[in-house]
């Protein structure tokens, strides 16, 4: 079987895994994409460590849940948005967020993967990638 989006396995394994309270998910195949998604949402709080382990294939990455998200997901198709649709609040960020305070969007700019708050700060606009709440 083929998997053609890595990232979406990876948060539905992630939402998955909390929905069964476990302790910790490994997410194969592990990507620097996904990795650089879960170093944003170890910022913002919302997983414990996580750890690459080579397997001589792809590798798996194995993340320690902490119970705080409800719900994760991608973005799709991966929609450009610019500074000045980040600072406004626009239908896609309703459509993705329950709240304007709760939840991050996941967004690849030019100078890496971060959440949308961080984008903001640095007044620069990316593609978005997923949510997490």
């Amino acid at each position: 079987m083929v998997m053609l989006d890595t990232l979406a396995n990876a948060m539905a394994a992630i939402v998955n895994a909390e929905m069964r309270a476990k302790p910790e998910v490994i997410i194969m195949p592990a990507s620097k994409l996904i990795a650089n998604v879960l170093r944003v949402m170890q910022r913002e709080g919302y997983i414990g460590e996580f750890e690459y382990i080579d397997d001589g294939r792809w590798g798996k990455i194995r993340v320690r849940l902490l119970g705080r998200i409800n719900k994760a997901g991608v973005i799709k198709p991966r929609f450009s948005v610019k500074y000045k649709d980040l600072i406004r609040m626009p239908d896609w960020l309703r459509k993705y967020l329950p709240s304007r305070d709760i939840g991050i969007l996941i967004i690849s700019t030019s100078q890496g993967v971060m959440s949308h708050r961080e984008a903001i700060q640095r007044r620069i606009g990316g593609v978005l990638l997923a949510y997490v709440y």
